[in-house]
């Protein structure tokens, strides 16, 4: 769940994997059916469903997600898991999903929930996981909320706004990514480590009483741009060459004070994808084994995940995700909707009725009173030249199949993009 909400802002979803180190990425392969006839099926011959999903599978403490896991028994998971389900995904990247080194999580989430009818849907089982560490709720020793204090013990109060992304522990809101179809482990990209202060031309914040750097220059030396962490993954769909998932989770734009460090760390991580897949403005990236640059120019990608930016509305920087929507490669006028989204806006009220944007669009049912109201903030954007067949947001309108679960598992609504299979 998100932390209580100091004002208007937008969604928490904060938060991913964990670990000191950039410890290695995990693929895991299931021993389960893998994809089958299930695409054919489900989505029209010939056609491939990419997703993310803010699934809210945090917990409060290290290793209460597997534990509430290890049987079948956990409504939460049960709603997430018909979601799912219903949507049939067949690339899914799973926001807010507490992450643990041996992917126990994961694979427990597979086999006790996904694996299972969840309320009349058809179980959907993927062959191939990958998670991979990331900043949240790993210490950095340093006071990064200019309190006077370094917090540096899980847990305690001010532990997670000085660890290098928020987490009471290493670990909690993670991410992972399930496919059916092959992830090619060995040419997967992370970028855990790559520091803010890198990144040129950034918006690294100013405290306004002084006009001085809001960091010390100790802070700037280690502070890094993730959040959580930003990930390449590969896909192999069919013979040709992969389709690579863009996947991360930035901060929310709020939970700060006047220098607005969360907004402009919002506004950089999403830069960084818009730059990655850019050849000229993507030299300066490296990755945690040190490789440089960014994206092939003919790569096939699609970036995938809560944003936690809306390109109209809420406390977002204007220009966070217009930077990916507007990106030369990315085709970002495919806009999903639902017919759930304006429903839910026009009935709650509160915020929603001062908002810019098309209700329809709206991916999160967030606080109404005093604000942010609901807002699009989780994205499955293509490359150009993917062929794409339609895109949708699983929202369905008030007594509808799903609809119950879908309010039931998140604040976040799953995301979906088909894209035809190519050679």
């Amino acid at each position: 769940m998100p932390r209580p909400r100091p004002r208007a802002l937008l969604a928490l979803s904060t938060a991913l994997v964990c670990a000191l180190t950039a410890a290695p990425a995990a693929a895991y392969a299931d021993s389960g059916h893998g994809r089958g006839h299930h695409h054919d099926r489900d989505h029209g011959f010939g056609s491939v469903r990419f997703a993310t999903f803010n699934a809210s599978l945090n917990r409060s403490a290290q290793g209460e997600l597997v534990e509430d896991l290890s049987g079948p028994g956990d409504e939460q998971a049960q709603a997430a898991a018909e979601v799912i389900q219903r949507a049939r995904p067949d690339v899914l990247l799973v926001n807010e999903f507490d992450y643990d080194e041996r992917g126990r999580a994961a694979e427990l989430f597979q086999r006790n929930y996904l694996s299972l009818p969840q309320d009349g849907a058809e179980p959907i089982r993927y062959r191939y996981r990958y998670t991979a560490p990331s900043n949240t709720g790993v210490a950095t020793g340093l006071d990064l909320n200019n309190d006077g204090k370094a917090v540096t013990e899980p847990g305690t109060p001010g532990y997670g706004d000085d660890a290098y992304g928020f987490g009471m522990f290493p670990g909690q809101y993670g991410m992972v990514v399930y496919s059916r179809y092959p992830i090619d482990r060995e040419a997967a990209r992370t970028f855990q480590t790559f520091r803010w202060a890198d990144m040129p031309g950034n918006m690294l914040p100013t405290d306004p009483a002084t006009g001085e750097p809001f960091y010390s220059e100790e802070e700037r030396k280690v502070l890094r741009l993730s959040s959580k962490s930003h990930w390449d993954v590969p896909v192999r769909i069919g013979r040709g060459r992969p389709v690579h998932l863009l996947a991360s989770h930035p901060t929310p734009p709020g939970f700060d004070g006047p220098e607005e460090r969360n907004v402009a760390r919002n506004h950089d991580e999403n830069r960084f994808f818009a730059d990655y897949v850019s050849p000229r403005r993507s030299r300066y990236i490296y990755d945690d084994a040190g490789r440089r640059g960014g994206l092939h120019p003919g790569a096939k990608f699609v970036i995938a995940g809560d944003l936690n930016a809306d390109p109209e509305d809420g406390d977002g920087h204007p220009r966070a995700t217009r930077q990916l929507l507007q990106a030369r490669r990315v085709q970002g006028h495919l806009t999903p909707a639902s017919e759930g989204a304006p429903q839910a806006a026009a009935t709650q009220g509160g915020a929603n009725a001062e908002h810019i944007g098309d209700p329809a669009y709206d991916t999160a049912d967030f606080g109404d009173v005093p604000g942010p109201g609901n807002l699009r903030v989780d994205y499955v954007l293509p490359s150009r030249g993917l062929p794409v067949r339609e895109t949708g947001v699983f929202w369905p309108a008030e007594g509808r199949p799903g609809a119950a679960a879908a309010a039931q598992a998140s604040d976040h609504r799953l995301v979906w993009l088909d894209v035809r299979r190519f050679r």
